[in-house]
């Protein structure tokens, strides 16, 4: 496994280049992260310029994994929960370029999520992944605790539908 450090990103032109090229290439290998296949630089570029402004404002975390100089793959913790839910936090947009799948970058960015959920006093993480090529085997090693699977829920990014499963874990308690 390479030598991966997790770190929080915040809003730079080559943070936001990194970011867009592992969007557009985890789009393109079949990655459902919302997004169809093509995917224009502009398109990507837009995402993480909202994204990265809600985690200015709090709202979010964004995180990278790095292999030296090389963004590895990326995690958002979403923290932006209606009233009645400030214990929750959601994970979102897992992604890890092709070159680095299977070393780990994955596991390491999730629980660097989890340790940040637990400093803001979430205890409940909620996440979802595609029936279709998703992440669910690694979301179950980690602890995550499958609640239902809904079918037909979205596209794939080359066409068709898939399902996706509503995973949960309990955190810092």
């Amino acid at each position: 496994m390479p030598q991966i450090e997790i770190k929080t990103l915040s809003a730079s032109p080559a943070i936001s280049t990194m970011l867009s090229e592992i969007l557009i290439e985890v789009v393109a290998h079949g990655g459902s992260v919302s997004f169809m296949h093509p995917l224009s630089a502009e398109a990507a570029g837009a995402f993480w310029g909202q994204a990265l402004a809600a985690a200015a404002r709090g709202e979010r975390v964004v995180l990278g994994a790095w292999d030296g100089e090389v963004l590895a793959g990326t995690v958002s913790l979403l923290l932006d929960c209606p009233p009645n839910q400030p214990h929750r936090a959601e994970i979102a947009k897992l992604m890890t370029r092709v070159s680095h799948r299977g070393r780990g970058v994955a596991a390491a960015l999730i629980r660097a999520a989890e340790s940040l959920a637990v400093e803001r006093g979430r205890t409940l993480l909620v996440l979802d992944t595609a029936t279709d090529g998703g992440a669910s085997g690694l979301y179950e090693g980690l602890g995550y605790t499958l609640a239902g699977m809904i079918p037909d829920y979205a596209l794939k990014p080359h066409g068709g539908l898939t399902g996706t499963l509503l995973y949960w874990k309990r955190i810092g308690i």
